[in-house]
């Protein structure tokens, strides 16, 4: 398997760096933009059996602002020209849409909040069994329950170090690090020389869940570490993946290697400074290079990836995970015009190589450059499983989002194992409750 998806991942030559973004948008999903691009055309080919309107909820607000999301319904009208569909676009997707989804006016096709048990898809989503495209996907199982499929992934993505190769030649780093303490290093004569080590947006919340749940297996080596947590009463500690995380993070904070104004800083605004060189990395996944490159203006060869060596080991992972999963809202009144843009959206319309990803469907080869060099340096291939819904399940009875807003807090907290304690307090209570 390692061998497999190592191959996959190593495209031997890649044809073009595809176009992606991603913006800031004011517009907080009341009522989207209205978008009709060939609809009602007679095309020919066209399925004129299926017809209606349909509401897209979308955390992509670039994609909105900047008409990628017109030129696929464009495209996707040629197919059914009898479809309408409008957008709704988020930029604080995961909180707002789960109001919206728990009121049943969440729109008929939107990514699937990340907290919502398997168990559970059923009370908001309807199965796409019928798309027959479950065979042809990755990930296909980790959105299913009792038989039925209720999401498919929008893209694969691979966390690492994506890097500004401009910065580390001023800064005079001539090998990327191996190690942890290389890491540091670097980071040392990347602040030296002026510029921003790493810019880990503790202000926006949501990248900070790269130091916790987001890397578990990357930080552990075990892709069940998650999953394994549902049996343990106190799974936070100074010495699995959870502090070393935090440890980390905590250095780089505490040895002023990230940006100076934690609380204030802004994502979009942070995509141009590690485009201009101000700043050097990102700790985040490969779908993040399009964007430094579209949305921050950065020169493609200028933009590297390497492995994250959170350790001195030598030995690098690298966790092979889904983006968002697509789903249509079981409250929908265009069902099949509905399940038609999710199957168009993930198997034809292009948002997978627009956004830097790997993509969903296991017969097309990744696109972006940059995989090429992430994979010179053979890390250790890992490839996600399936979520326990247990954990999910334990999560929202502990109150605990997962959303960066825990790593927020024990990033800074004056004692760690005091914040750790809290949350195993949290967790072992939810767990007795549940009867787990």
């Amino acid at each position: 398997m390692k061998r497999r998806l190592a191959m996959m991942l190593s495209v031997l030559v890649v044809l073009s760096l595809v176009l992606a973004a991603c913006g800031g948008s004011k517009n907080e999903g009341n009522g989207g933009t209205d978008n009709t691009a060939g609809n009602g055309q007679s095309n020919a080919g066209g399925n004129t059996e299926i017809s209606g309107e349909i509401v897209f909820a979308t955390h992509r607000t670039d994609l909105v602002d900047n008409g990628t999301y017109d030129k696929y319904v464009s495209e996707f009208n040629k197919q059914y020209p009898n479809v309408k569909v409008k957008y709704a676009p988020y930029t604080n997707y995961e909180q707002d849409i789960r109001v919206k989804l728990t009121a049943g006016d969440a729109g008929d096709v939107l990514m699937i909040p990340t907290n919502i048990a398997n168990s559970e898809l059923g009370d908001f989503f309807a199965p796409l069994n019928d798309l027959d495209i479950f065979d042809q996907v990755r990930f296909a199982d980790f959105k299913a329950y009792d038989g039925n499929y209720y999401g498919v992934a929008t893209g694969a993505s691979t966390n690492g170090i994506v890097y500004n190769k401009k910065a580390f030649e001023k800064a005079g780093i001539t090998e990327i690090p191996k190690t942890l303490d290389e890491f540091y290093e670097a980071c040392q004569k990347l602040k030296d020389a002026g510029i921003v080590p790493i810019y880990i947006n503790y202000g926006a919340q949501w990248p900070m869940g790269q130091w916790g749940r987001n890397s578990l297996a990357h930080f552990s080596g075990d892709v069940n570490f998650e999953n394994n947590m549902v049996e343990m009463d106190a799974p936070f500690q100074l010495d699995n993946a959870w502090g070393i995380g935090l440890n980390i993070v905590r250095t780089l904070i505490e040895k002023g290697y990230t940006e100076e104004d934690l609380a204030t800083n802004n994502w979009e605004a942070s995509k141009v400074e590690i485009a201009t060189g101000n700043a050097a990395m990102y700790f985040l996944g490969n779908w993040v290079i399009n964007q430094i490159i579209e949305q921050g203006g950065a020169a493609p060869e200028d933009i590297g990836f390497f492995p994250f060596p959170h350790d001195n080991s030598g030995t690098v992972n690298a966790v092979l995970g889904p983006d968002y999963f697509m789903g249509v809202s079981k409250d929908s009144k265009n069902l099949e015009a509905a399940k038609a843009f999710v199957k168009f959206m993930v198997m034809e319309s292009g948002y997978d190589a627009d956004s830097g990803f790997i993509p969903t469907n296991k017969n097309n080869e990744p696109t972006l450059p940059q995989m090429a060099e992430f994979m010179s340096y053979n890390p250790n291939i890992l490839e996600s499983v399936p979520s326990d819904s247990r954990f999910n399940e334990i999560a929202n009875k502990a109150q605990i989002p997962f959303t960066g807003e825990e790593i927020q807090q024990a990033a800074v907290a004056k004692d760690l194992q005091a914040e750790f304690d809290k949350l195993n307090q949290k967790w072992a209570a939810a767990k007795k409750e549940l009867g787990y």
